[in-house]
């Protein structure tokens, strides 16, 4: 839509588009995808507890960084400019302090992994999550180095 892109075109609206795509999209996936296989990876469970206060900090930083950016774009603040209009002052504060909110839950995050990878934890079963199937569920938690010594059959 050509006045849309028009009023977007090297506006915030454009980075905060981006950004909740990205962000929301792809590294909220890996950190899904880390959580679902780390006890396979470790044999340890990670803590469920300290699991939902990370998501829970992520989700709320992650909309108070991003949100905020489609307003300021559309009232035409610029990207690419190191100095802007006092009118985004406040806005920018707030976006920021989103931000650093997301990377300090980001590092929730890390301990939980480490608190894994040192075995602090319950020990994680063979099939760790309920109706897994898959030849990789078949194996210990963690898996051994050589997992079959014969291939297995599929069927």
């Amino acid at each position: 839509i050509i006045p849309a892109d028009f009023q977007y075109q090297d506006t915030y609206f454009v980075v905060a588009h981006f950004h909740y795509v990205l962000v929301t999209g792809a590294v909220f996936g890996i950190i899904a995808a880390v959580y679902y296989w780390i006890p396979k990876w470790t044999g340890v469970m990670y803590d469920e507890r300290l699991a939902q206060v990370h998501f829970w900090c992520s989700l709320v930083s992650v909309n108070m960084l991003f949100f905020p950016m489609h307003f300021v774009g559309l009232a035409g603040m610029p990207r690419r400019i190191p100095d802007y209009a006092l009118q985004f002052a406040d806005l920018n504060a707030f976006m920021s302090i989103g931000g650093f909110l997301f990377g300090l839950s980001q590092l929730l995050f890390l301990w939980g992994v480490v608190r894994c990878m040192r075995g602090i934890g319950d020990k994680a079963t063979d099939r760790v999550w309920e109706g897994a199937q898959g030849l990789e569920w078949e194996v210990p938690s963690p898996a051994p180095y050589h997992t079959f010594e014969t291939p297995p059959v599929v069927k």
